[in-house]
């Protein structure tokens, strides 16, 4: 061995020692080592960003941040919401409603234009934080956490229009970025004005291309090609403004070429309000769309198959008695890259229910969105409930009131029992847990736990503790001038954990 190679070695080992360089271990032929199963450890860093709320003068919003208290976390960690675009000024507090404070004009002033202060930075984890912001001119926040307030961070949105085009409660889950995103259940009627939301948290530009898709095929438009979102800002594409000729049902499939968004549809219309249409569930054969408000006069489901199969799908209402065929619509007919829609009416007649779809025979990949109306004549609202992922470990709702929220729990296969946890209030109050039965093939509007001496806002966490899969939708309800308004959020795994392998320093390796 030559002096060259015999350096070599003892620089790797050295390198290697120094910055803990570590394999996976292998189990012998006679299996005495065994692998041992993945840890589920807290993430340490997580990326939120909300879409500029609304275009209108009369737009009320409120953004509420929770994070649930998670072990293993240590005691270190920040969080906060910024305007995009902006950077956030160094030792800055919340403009929160419980702090109630003041922005120094001119020691902002004196910081330039490149830095303003935050929306809002939580304090500690399990309280509720909110902030508030007014009129056509709020901006699209990005939000980073990290450390202990990382694992579960939720940010809710909620916007109150009093008048005009899309006046009703529409709110979101601020989502973290992705590179693709289905929205099926969108339009470009008349009456209509949908949106596309694209916001960039990195430091590089990012390029996205829009694609719709109609009860015919793919919608020929090269204006939704290459669209660029400069760094740190957000971009807002009329989808009216892509296409020739008006559609009512349609399917929006945005693909992220180079970096990163996140991604939310603004859907507005000028007779049955507004609300935002968060991104389905990746393709699936099976698919769940919980939290059907009770009282909903009209609900439409949208469906869309991106393979080249054909879907055939059995309809079935989870309800609180078990499962139910809708009359009329026991099954639905998906053409290969289409968008097939069907009006199912007041499909839960007074119930709780969550829409399941499972393939008649073959299982082929689908996407799916329920439009859901409440309200009759000019007194009508519209949320929309996309197909979700299950509750998993663990799920939060943020912004929960003292009157107008409804949890729906829905166990589409097996029976579960399942933990609920209100937390403390924004402005004070004591957490309270509940446990749950729900039984197998039902939906159940739960009677909520409500913090004691509850002041302000609370968030509702969702823990399944054995059982089958759950799903979950939180409804808010308010009622202004006889308008029942309303907004759905589902409540997927917050994807608190990350499975790390099991790892142990072999510098043997090097040798090999």
């Amino acid at each position: 061995m030559n002096r060259t190679t015999v350096s070599l070695i003892a620089g790797v080992a050295a390198l290697a020692a120094v910055t803990g360089f570590a394999s996976l271990t292998e189990p012998d032929a006679s299996g005495a080592d065994t692998a041992k199963a993945a840890a589920q450890l807290p993430v340490e860093r997580t990326s939120l960003l909300c879409p500029a709320p609304s275009l209108s003068d009369v737009a009320e919003t409120a953004y509420t941040s929770f994070t649930p208290v998670t072990k293993g976390t240590g005691t270190d960690g920040t969080a906060e919401l910024v305007p995009a675009g902006e950077e956030p000024a160094d030792g800055t507090a919340a403009e929160s409603k419980e702090d109630d404070q003041k922005t120094d004009k001119n020691d902002k002033a004196d910081k330039g234009g490149g830095e303003k202060k935050a929306v809002l930075t939580p304090k500690e984890p399990g309280k509720p934080v909110t902030g508030e912001a007014s009129g056509a001119e709020s901006p699209a926040l990005v939000g980073t956490a990290a450390g202990r307030f990382a694992p579960g961070w939720t940010v809710q949105q909620t916007t109150e229009i009093a008048a005009g085009s899309g006046r009703g409660l529409l709110g979101t889950n601020c989502t973290a970025p992705d590179t693709e995103f289905w929205f099926p259940g969108v339009s470009t009627a008349k009456e209509r004005t949908d949106y596309v939301h694209l916001t960039n948290p990195d430091d590089s530009a990012a390029v996205a291309d829009i694609e719709l898709y109609g009860k015919d095929g793919a919608l020929k438009s090269t204006v939704g090609e290459g669209i660029q979102i400069p760094p740190h800002s957000s971009e807002s594409v009329l989808l009216s403004t892509l296409v020739d000729e008006p559609q009512t049902n349609l399917t929006v499939h945005v693909t992220v070429r180079s970096g990163r968004v996140a991604a939310a549809v603004q859907a507005l219309d000028d007779k049955l309000g507004g609300d935002w249409l968060a991104a389905s569930t990746d393709p699936a054969g099976s698919l769940v769309l919980p939290g059907i408000p009770k009282d909903a006069t009209s609900v439409r489901l949208v469906a869309f198959a991106p393979g080249d199969a054909d879907a055939d799908l059995k309809l079935r209402l989870a309800s609180p008695s078990g499962p139910i065929t809708p009359a009329g619509n026991e099954t639905l007919h998906v053409k290969a890259g289409m968008t097939a829609a069907v009006d199912l009416g007041d499909v839960t007649r007074g119930e709780a229910g969550s829409l399941v779809l499972t393939p008649t025979e073959e299982s082929v990949p689908v996407v799916a969105a329920l439009r859901v109306v409440r309200g009759k004549g000019d007194k009508q609202e519209t949320a929309f409930i996309p197909a979700t992922r299950p509750v998993g470990a663990r799920a939060t709702a943020a912004d929960n009131r003292s009157k107008g929220s409804t949890l729906s729990l829905v166990a589409p296969g097996p029976s579960a029992e399942v933990k609920v946890t209100a937390s403390g209030g924004s402005g004070g109050g004591t957490a309270t847990t509940k446990t749950y039965q729900i039984k197998g093939g039902t939906t159940e509007n739960v009677q909520l736990p409500v913090p004691e001496g509850l002041k302000g806002t609370y968030a509702l966490t969702v823990e399944p503790l054995s059982g089958g899969p759950v799903y979950a939708a939180r409804a808010l309800e308010i009622s202004e001038g006889g308008l029942p308004m309303v907004t759905v959020q589902t409540l997927p795994d917050d994807r608190g954990t990350v499975a790390v392998p099991d790892a142990e320093q072999d510098l043997s390796v090097l040798q090999k």
